[in-house]
């Protein structure tokens, strides 16, 4: 079995910062790319950040400037790194990651961590 869990979601004041983690773990023998997606209260799900196993990384352009994705291959581990933080950010943050466990690769998504932005 393959788990896909995110963390450090909370509340933060316009412009604070957070940082969230998402790692893989269980019967995981490769992890490819990792992404950031996040599903504000309209629920359309839009992509945040992405990061290969090598490093290349894609940041939308809503978030650019202000959000930082890195990654740790030997935790199976990514970070999204979010500095001044706006009201508009406000979402459930959720990971995916492209694993191979042994058989056959697919996509896992975490379950999500709440990230509000509010005075």
């Amino acid at each position: 079995q393959v788990q896909v869990v995110e963390s450090g979601g909370g509340l933060v004041q316009p412009g604070g910062s957070l940082k969230l983690s998402c790692t893989a773990s269980g019967s995981v023998v490769h992890v490819s790319a990792m992404e950031w997606y996040r599903q504000g209260p309209g629920n359309l799900r839009s992509l945040v950040a992405g990061i290969t196993n090598g490093g290349s990384t894609n940041i939308a352009d809503p978030v650019k400037g202000r959000f930082t994705i890195s990654r740790d291959n030997a935790k199976n581990t990514i970070y999204l790194q979010m500095n001044n933080l706006k009201p508009e950010d406000t979402a459930v943050y959720l990971c995916k990651a492209e694993i191979f466990g042994g058989s056959n690769w697919g996509d896992f998504w975490g379950q999500g961590t709440q990230v509000t932005v509010s005075a």
